[in-house]
């Protein structure tokens, strides 16, 4: 088990979690190169990736510097085994009380997935760290929205954050977010094309320098 801790100043500096499904060993190294080299920080995979643990283990070994997390928890069996695999921080889809207790006995990171106000309300109420909007599928005005009443929760909102909008997230306070495909387009995962993603993650990343949450 790797003993390392969640970084928050890390995560501060780059508030982006990078979301990874069903790659490789072989193209989680490269992408992670350039994911680092670019000054990202944070990223998760989830847990219904074949070999999750391995994945996990694999990473927080080789890039000690990056924050490693498990996403798609939803059950204590799976917050065991990504804090076996030396997981930093548990990102999940859904509220389970017992995972988001579980999570702060172990003084673990939680990201809690949440859609509605009542959802929202209830995850921040049991001590998360934030929430994940998930899935995030009315867009900005719905952040808006539901920040004017709960303005004094931290969102994460996931799902169609992309390079042409993420600046607007951040103006509205979000407090990071999540980023899939869109940070990590198919065509760039590939070998061969390492310094066309590092320079697509490096643009990105130029869209939120002067952001500060």
């Amino acid at each position: 088990m790797n003993h390392q801790t969640f970084s928050w100043e890390k995560y501060k500096q780059t508030p982006i979690i990078g979301i990874l499904r069903g790659e490789s060993i072989n193209n989680l190294e490269r992408m992670m190169q350039a994911y680092e080299k670019a000054g990202f920080s944070s990223i998760e995979i989830t847990m219904n990736t074949d070999g999750v643990e391995e994945q996990i283990r694999f990473l927080s070994e080789k890039f000690p510097k990056l924050n490693v997390g498990a996403g798609t928890v939803c059950s204590l069996q799976d917050v065991s085994k990504a804090v076996d695999a030396g997981a930093q921080f548990i990102v999940t889809p859904i509220i389970n009380k017992e995972v988001i207790v579980k999570c702060k006995e172990l003084n673990l990171p939680i990201f809690a997935g949440a859609f509605t106000p009542s959802e929202i309300y209830a995850a921040w109420e049991l001590g998360v760290d934030a929430v994940k909007l998930f899935p995030n599928m009315l867009g900005l005005q719905y952040i808006k929205e539901i920040m004017a009443p709960l303005d004094t929760i931290k969102l994460v909102p996931t799902g169609g954050v992309h390079q042409g909008n993420i600046k607007e997230y951040f103006d509205l306070g979000v407090y990071g977010v999540g980023m899939g495909s869109a940070l990590f387009p198919k065509e760039l995962r590939v070998e061969g094309q390492e310094e066309a993603l590092y320079h697509h993650l490096l643009d990105l990343k130029k869209q939120i320098s002067n952001v500060s949450i």
